[in-house]
């Protein structure tokens, strides 16, 4: 089978509502859909979902660079041979992981079809048969966070992520007024996106919230201070999880080496993909670290490849990709068992693409043609 075509649209997928973290806020997010096609007359999709803050990727370099770079070099090479593909890639282009994981998601939906299975049985095979789906509140005022906690609690979320980092004396009261408001039997997992910065800062907010019972602390330091993350793990009774700290394997063995991290969050669009993610899995495995995967708000694309990937490994205790959910308008058609996820057993990603959806949502379209 040979790859003998590729589509790329430019595409803006609408929020319920905004989408407000330490470093931004999204009123729609940014997405790059690939649509692959084969000699075999099989269509696979991927997705690349850019984000500057995070890889130093944007929405408009990462089109370019599938366009220019990425897809000129895989025409003509068999999605089977992903080793390959991303040798090639790599070889072709330094970085550029949300790029490289629309292929790399895209061929894995190929595989999938071709050989009539879903994805996670090419991973190892079903592991686990459900994930509880975690409810992620924006940054906004304390009050307004724990109403809308307390909304989601009602809906039946057990789990609850609390967004923060733009100001730690109002973080303290988000936290502490989110805890009150839902009471000690729901899970409370805390982000700050880097917002807090300093190993210092960091030990200021946790030491007044130490009491609320909080699951983790989701990279709370900047990422490249892995020194920092460490003192914080060091000095807090809260566990610590690495997230924008992470991105590839020379990372994550900076991160186990010092110990860093209690946990980490592997996201696709970091790494470039389920093949690269799998080889993360892997090492924190051997280290004793546990993971989670989790997304940049990614259509139902993306999310089912990491759903994918995180329902076929032992070592993956906890999930982030609720994408889909916040959308009013999706290209394909995941769904969620709330507060439930539960993969179906169709081929590939197991996701129906909408093409008149697609097409609706497109701002930009190329597609580039094996010669």
């Amino acid at each position: 089978m040979e790859i003998t075509a590729v589509h790329i649209y430019g595409i803006h997928l609408p929020l319920r509502e905004p989408f407000i973290v330490s470093y931004a806020t999204y009123t729609s997010m940014p997405s790059i859909i690939v649509k692959m096609e084969t000699d075999a007359g099989l269509i696979g999709y991927g997705e690349a979902v850019a984000d500057e803050h995070v890889t130093g990727e944007t929405w408009a370099s990462t089109y370019q660079v599938l366009k220019h770079t990425l897809v000129p070099a895989i025409l003509g090479e068999n999605p089977f041979h992903l080793e390959k593909i991303h040798d090639i890639m790599n070889q072709t282009i330094h970085g550029a992981p949300a790029a490289k994981a629309a292929i790399d998601i895209a061929c894995y939906d190929l595989i999938g079809k071709a050989l009539k299975q879903p994805v996670y049985q090419l991973l190892g095979g079903k592991f686990h048969e459900e994930f509880p789906v975690a409810h992620v509140v924006s940054i906004l005022e304390p009050e307004e966070m724990a109403e809308q906690a307390k909304q989601a609690v009602d809906q039946g979320y057990k789990i609850l992520k609390l967004k923060v980092g733009t100001d730690k004396r109002k973080d303290i009261e988000r936290i502490r007024a989110v805890r009150e408001k839902v009471g000690n039997e729901i899970v409370i997992r805390v982000d700050a996106n880097q917002g807090w910065k300093t190993s210092a800062d960091t030990l200021s907010v946790l030491h007044k919230v130490e009491d609320l019972q909080m699951d983790w602390i989701e990279q709370p330091v900047l990422a490249d201070d892995l020194d920092a993350l460490l003192e914080v793990k060091q000095k807090s009774m809260v566990p610590v999880m690495a997230d924008e700290a992470l991105h590839n394997q020379r990372e994550m063995r900076e991160i186990i080496a010092k110990r860093a991290a209690d946990k980490v969050n592997i996201k696709l669009m970091k790494c470039g993909g389920i093949y690269p993610a799998m080889k993360l899995v892997h090492q924190a495995e051997m280290a004793g670290i546990t993971c989670q995967v989790g997304s940049m708000v990614e259509s139902s694309i993306a999310s089912a490849a990491g759903f994918h990937l995180s329902f076929s490994k032992k070592n993956i205790t906890s999930v982030e990709l609720t994408g889909p959910l916040k959308f009013t308008k999706d290209v394909g058609d995941l769904s969620f068992d709330l507060p439930f996820i539960r993969l179906n057993d169709l081929p590939g990603l197991g996701v129906e693409v909408d093409e008149d959806v697609l097409q609706e949502l497109t701002d930009m379209h190329d597609v580039m043609r094996e010669e």
